[in-house]
């Protein structure tokens, strides 16, 4: 081997058994680029230093000893961990080149000019230590990264800087806590043609959900910019999702997350002054728009789904697009470390009880709640101030930050997504995070007593005071198979992915109107009817959540499709039942722009609701945006398995005009293989089973309006309380009936509600007639399931 391939590596000679040599980041880029390459994926050129020439270079300036002797001081507590880190440090940055270290990399330098056509490329110099990204040791950004280094001297410097950041205090302090010994760690250079994302934007993927482990998501973080400000946490970027399973079929779009971040500034070249870089406000029209188009959401999940089946392990990735020229490139990979080595048999769940008044929102890191005392930071120095198991609060973290976090009972900041610094150092820890709150330093202050929420979707709230909270730990490992399905209910499709290790045989109620309610929060015909709208308030509340669509039907649409399409993932490729809007007139008038559209009733729970609605030319065109964001769900974004459901069908006539309807606006039973079911929460559903099996491919009983009118009492009443009894011979008599008449006609009967899981001789009986599935909510869904198959097993006992 010649002296400069000693010393320096080009990326398309490495592979990833040369972490030894070039450290973990340089030899996934060189796996990349030898193998992904020809699969379409893009990576910048470049070259590496090896681990040879890092000793070299220590060698020649005399710095073992250097080294040695104050880690020494340090161990023996004789000198503070600035101080060691400082004098190593000042040491290196002193230190000369071996002068055939100095030609290698001039010379590749020079090469790589050559090959850009560029004088003087601008290339990022990035931190390789050749101990890094082992599952063990995967804290990000331990070492520094330099960008938009130019010329010779330039890039040398920027080298030696990247030696020296092998002794900052937090490096040092992360390899004492994962027991590497700091004299067999060693330094690789990766010298990479810069990306101009400046003109651009950038982020980072990950080819699995970082919160829940839901491996058949791709999540993409972007800001307009250079990309350290996402990986930071000092921006609030864009975030999508993007569902795997889907993706091999290029006609289909299942982008089933967009969240449009503030971005607030993005990082770009410095044309003056000693920085590379700078860090300037975006513009409100960057602020307002998408960083990236579906198209390029998609390729970059593509290449996602290729690393991550490549390496044949969960991945996170960064990326860059070139401004100038519009590619997209993948700068870096590595392993993604929490949620791949999370038990998969066992899930602890929170549940929060009694709680304070809400104070913040932000983005939810991790499922657990914490309470303790508020410490505001401004910076890490202030680390004496900090007291053990506070919530710690700040504007964002890097890797300084990193001693206080692990004293933290839970971090909360201003700025920064799912994968900022902040939140990727809180999973490794096992801390409850809540980030890009917006003003969380502003709001609280020291001591104030306060609960960290991460257990309620993926929002995190802060709430005053000390909340009260109960942990369970579900092993579904021990859960029996039945031969009755069990399925969930599930309305929020925020926290839908924090169900899908539950092995359920899918979704057996998703409730429209929650996503409405909760993610839309317009009435849809005041979307379709904008320009008749009365209420000047509702009107500038809509156009401010309407903002970035043409067509504001289009954001009900869209909206409402890919929060659904959340909760169709999850259980994915099984049937997942979406059940159109059931809500009442009071409730409908209660959306934002609600109440012009909506008559007022003295019985709302026997009124205008379920399908009575969906062909009336009061909520008809309304009707047609539910149908429109289903056939999308469907057809565009490639969630065949939705079945559509129609609630309070209250005659066989109602039923043939929302059929047809539906047919008018796309959805035909039976075409693509669309299934249509009917809510049986009517004693007419029940007496004319037969007619309405002719009609429709199932039936899901409401146990609860079922009771209600079968036994002529309110289910509200407090006064009637003990009369309500889903239990009653009467209403017994009504669910075995329908059974029993449906399967002669061929139609699936499910049952959605608690009784089974509170009454276990209630799925004893349910399990006896034959019905074909139970759909509960998830924190009953075990407790269900035994009862399933002790039931099952009584009947076989008998038969």
């Amino acid at each position: 081997m010649d002296d400069e391939n000693a010393h320096i590596v080009w990326f398309e000679d490495l592979r990833r058994t040369d972490v030894p040599r070039v450290g973990g980041k340089n030899a996934s880029l060189g796996e990349m680029t030898a193998n992904l390459s020809k699969q379409g994926i893009n990576v910048p050129p470049g070259f590496a230093t090896t681990a040879d020439a890092y000793w070299r270079f220590v060698d020649a300036n005399g710095l073992q000893q250097t080294i040695a002797e104050n880690l020494g001081e340090l161990a023996a507590h004789k000198v503070m961990l600035a101080e060691a880190g400082a004098a190593i440090r000042r040491a290196v940055l002193r230190g000369e080149w071996p002068a055939d270290i100095a030609e290698a990399l001039c010379g590749a330098y020079r090469a790589l000019c050559r090959r850009s056509a560029r004088e003087d490329v601008d290339v990022a110099v990035r931190s390789s230590a050749t101990a890094e990204d082992l599952p063990d040791a995967s804290f990000a950004g331990q070492q520094e990264t330099f960008l938009n280094v130019r010329g010779e001297r330039a890039l040398l410097d920027a080298c030696r800087r990247c030696y020296a950041s092998l002794f900052t205090d937090r490096a040092i302090s992360y390899r004492q806590d994962k027991g590497f010994d700091h004299l067999r760690v060693a330094l690789s250079i990766g010298v990479q043609r810069m990306v101009r994302s400046d003109l651009g934007g950038a982020g980072v993927v990950f080819s699995i959900d970082t919160e829940t482990g839901f491996d058949k998501v791709v999540l993409i973080n972007a800001a307009w910019g250079l990309g350290e400000n996402v990986v930071q946490g000092a921006v609030d970027p864009d975030e999508y999702e993007v569902f795997k399973p889907l993706l091999d079929d290029s006609s289909l779009s299942p982008i089933i997350g967009k969240t449009r971040g503030e971005k607030a500034r993005k990082m770009v070249y410095a044309s003056t002054g000693d920085a590379s870089t700078r860090n300037v406000p975006t513009s409100k029209a960057e602020r307002a728009a998408f960083v990236l188009a579906d198209d390029e959401i998609l390729r970059l999940a593509r290449w996602a789904c290729t690393i991550e089946a490549h390496y044949a392990r969960p991945m996170d990735i960064e990326w860059a697009k070139d401004g100038a020229s519009g590619e997209m490139f993948v700068v870096q990979a590595r392993p993604e470390t929490v949620q791949s080595r999370r038990e998969a048999g066992a899930v602890k769940t929170y549940r929060i009880g009694k709680k304070g008044r809400k104070l913040l929102t932000g983005v939810s890191v991790g499922e657990a709640v914490a309470t303790g005392p508020v410490c505001v930071l401004e910076s890490a120095r202030d680390i004496g101030r900090f007291v053990d198991g506070a919530i710690l609060v700040t504007q964002t973290t890097d890797p300084d930050w990193v001693p206080i976090m692990r004293r933290a009972a839970a971090i909360v900041t201003d700025h920064g997504g799912r994968t900022s610094h902040a939140a990727i150092v809180s999973r490794e820890l096992g801390l409850p995070a809540i980030v890009g709150t917006g003003n969380a330093t502003h709001l609280l202050h020291d001591q104030q007593e306060v609960t960290a929420s991460c257990a309620e979707g993926g929002e995190g709230f802060v709430y005053e005071g000390m909340a009260e909270y109960e942990v369970e730990e579900i092993d579904f490992s021990r859960i029996p198979s039945t031969r009755t399905q069990v399925m969930l209910n599930l309305a929020n499709p925020s926290a839908a992915f924090r169900w899908w290790r539950i092995p359920a045989d899918g979704i057996g109620l998703a409730r429209m109107e929650f996503v409405v309610s909760n993610h839309i929060k317009v009435h849809p015909m005041a979307l379709a009817r904008y320009d008749d709208l009365k209420d000047e308030e509702a009107r500038q509340a809509i156009a401010a959540l309407t903002a970035g669509y043409a067509d504001k039907t289009e954001y009900f649409v869209d909206r409402l499709a890919r929060g659904l399409a959340r909760i169709a993932a999850v259980c994915h490729p099984h049937p997942a039942i979406v059940r159109m809007s059931d809500f009442k007139t009071n409730e409908y008038a209660h959306l934002i722009g609600g109440a012009q559209f909506e008559p007022k009733e003295e019985n709302p729970m026997l009124g205008f609701r379920g399908a009575s609605r969906y062909y009336s030319p009061r909520y008809r065109d309304g009707f047609a945006l539910e149908c429109r964001a289903i056939a999308r769900l469907r057809n565009e974004m490639g969630f065949k398995n939705v079945v559509v459901m129609i609630p309070f069908c209250r005659s066989t006539r109602e039923a043939d005009r929302v059929l047809a309807v539906m047919a008018d606006y796309g959805l035909k039973r039976g075409d693509a293989g669309l299934k249509v079911y009917v809510m049986c929460e009517i004693p007419s559903n029940v007496i004319l089973a037969k007619a309405f099996a002719e009609r429709f491919d199932g039936f899901s009983i409401g146990s609860n309006d079922l009771t209600q009118l079968t036994l002529g009492v309110d289910r509200d009443s407090a006064e009637l309380a003990e009369l309500f009894d889903e239990q009653d011979e009467a209403v017994k008599w009504m669910i075995g009936s329908v059974i029993g008449e449906a399967h002669k006609a061929g139609a699936k009967v499910g049952l959605c509600g608690q009784a089974p899981s509170d009454h276990p001789e209630f799925a004893q009986f349910l399990v006896e007639r034959g019905i074909d599935s139970m759909s509960v909510s998830p924190d009953s869904f075990i407790a269900v399931k035994r009862q399933v198959a002790a039931a099952e097993e009584a009947a076989a006992r008998k038969g």
